[in-house]
């Protein structure tokens, strides 16, 4: 037996036969015309409006793939004028020999506006924890590098149990009244086998058997093109209008930010440890955060990186660190349906719920490759609403459920079973605020990274069909494949829950 998820519910519900405010609004209005020309007698008119009427309703009320047709339209014109202007090609200042200082981060797109501050020294080590401000969505963000031993052995219990760790972690976060966000980040990189180099050249004798010489050399060739690596990261975002409030209590500036995102850090380390099984949570210093950031953009430079840390074991003055204003790709072009930077194309998809619930593990297929040197990568994201946002949503979808089932039964229409299961977990909603649950609205975007010599709509039809089989519904991100990119494969906050100011 798995453990199946199902108690969710639509963010919103239309409480007039299913339509929003704003879509009655306009459905209503344009229906005007065709009463006043029926008043007039104006009968050519009346069925020319009443086309017009038809015409504007299909547009307003019917989704394509995810979006209205106005917001096709909007985003059509927004990406053709930024391609156009060439606001949305990226050169790096490295590659143009403008690098002022190699401490400035120089990103593309949504990630342009995110600086890189040292913390205050912490713990025994003194480490210096990197804190992430993004001047664009006026937020603060800690990433931590963190190693679960998975769920596919564990029993039912286990699984339960875990699964109300991360409840529980998601309440705990509503509660400092700071965190408005926890993102979790998978990477399942290509194997490059460059720790395994370094451990041959460590433990290979000079004397050794040219046979069994052969046999390792042909077993790390055949095992490195069949293994990929789990890179796992959790990322807490606090407001800068949350932080900067407690900040004054604590001297202000960044150490006092610092301070704060500390106190928090403790706690929600505590939870990831004890509720969620993580055996390994270490909160990434800037070099480490800058060493995620590059392999992001491009999963082949691991080796080179992987190289240079070791021969710095044996020559201090071998500079194996990579500086922000490299930790970014060289150049980056967003498609319509790609997303292409250095060397790399890579799609994103999100994904839909299903009706039926969630198993816990069923995403397993997301991220397994399906061929050599293609990477998966998956973020799932948590915006945590505010107590007080939290009621007015459940008042509100409470209601429209009320007024929805009440304009049916007047009009002697029967409620589907759909509708019915909806308005039950809305109803039910309000007692779990009222026992002090925290109420969030999950998403999450899966992408696929392969290199340019591949053929990248293959891939992005192989992760859709994966997608499937792990039983959710694949949304191709279009005409924003950057944005999903940066949120679901670079750990530094970016997500698709807030606009930049």
């Amino acid at each position: 037996m798995s453990v199946i998820y199902s108690d969710y519910s639509r963010a919103r519900i239309g409480w007039f036969f299913g339509l929003s405010g704003w879509q009655l609004a306009v459905v209503a209005l344009s229906a005007m015309p065709v009463f006043w020309s029926i008043q007039a007698g104006a009968w050519i008119s009346a069925a020319l409006f009443l086309l017009l009427w038809v015409t504007i309703t299909a547009v307003t009320v019917t989704p394509v793939r995810g979006r209205s047709t106005f917001g096709w339209v909007a985003a059509s014109l927004s990406f053709a004028t930024g391609g156009l202007a060439g606001w949305t090609r990226f050169r790096s200042k490295a590659t143009r020999g403008q690098v002022d200082s190699l401490d400035d981060a120089d990103l593309p797109g949504a990630l342009g506006g995110v600086q890189i501050h040292d913390g205050p020294p912490q713990g025994a080590s003194f480490s210096r924890v990197a804190i992430i401000q993004n001047h664009r969505t006026r937020t603060w963000a800690v990433t931590a590098a963190v190693v679960h031993p998975g769920i596919g052995l564990r029993e039912i219990d286990e699984r339960q149990r875990q699964g109300r760790g991360l409840s529980e972690l998601l309440d705990m976060a509503s509660q400092t009244e700071l965190i408005d966000e926890i993102l979790l980040l998978v990477r399942t990189v290509p194997e490059d086998g460059a720790e395994r180099d370094q451990w041959l050249a460590r433990h290979r004798r000079p004397g050794s058997s040219r046979g069994v010489r052969q046999v390792n050399d042909e077993l790390q060739q055949t095992l490195t093109r069949a293994s990929v690596r789990t890179e796992s990261f959790v990322t807490v975002v606090i407001p800068e209008g949350r932080l900067g409030k407690q900040a004054k209590e604590s001297g202000g500036g960044l150490e006092g930010r610092a301070r704060v995102i500390y106190g928090v850090l403790g706690e929600i380390e505590a939870q990831l440890r004890g509720g969620m099984g993580m055996t390994s949570v270490k909160w990434l210093t800037s070099p480490e955060l800058a060493l995620a950031s590059r392999t992001g953009f491009a999963p082949g430079d691991r080796a080179g990186i992987i190289d240079a840390l070791g021969a710095r074991e044996h020559d201090p003055a071998v500079n194996a660190d990579v500086p922000w204003a490299m930790a970014g790709p060289s150049g980056a072009d967003p498609a319509a349906r790609h997303y292409s930077h250095d060397a790399w194309n890579s799609v994103s998809s999100t994904i839909k719920l299903p009706v039926k619930g969630a198993a816990m593990g069923a995403l397993l297929p997301v991220l397994t490759p399906t061929e050599p040197g293609e990477r998966r990568s998956f973020m799932v994201a948590y915006p945590i609403l505010s107590q007080s946002a939290a009621g007015r949503q459940s008042a509100t979808s409470e209601w429209a459920a009320d007024i929805g089932e009440e304009l049916r039964a007047k009009a002697k229409v029967k409620q589907n079973a759909k509708a019915r299961d909806e308005a039950e977990k809305v109803r039910r909603l309000d007692t779990k605020l009222a026992r002090g649950n925290s109420l969030t609205r999950p998403y999450a975007v899966c992408t696929v990274t392969v290199p340019k010599t591949a053929r990248v709509s293959e891939f992005g039809r192989r992760l859709d069909a994966s997608v499937r089989r792990a039983g959710f519904a694949p949304l191709r991100l279009d005409l924003a494949q950057d944005l999903g990119f940066a949120a679901s494969t670079v750990p530094l906050g970016v997500s698709l829950t807030r606009k930049a100011d």
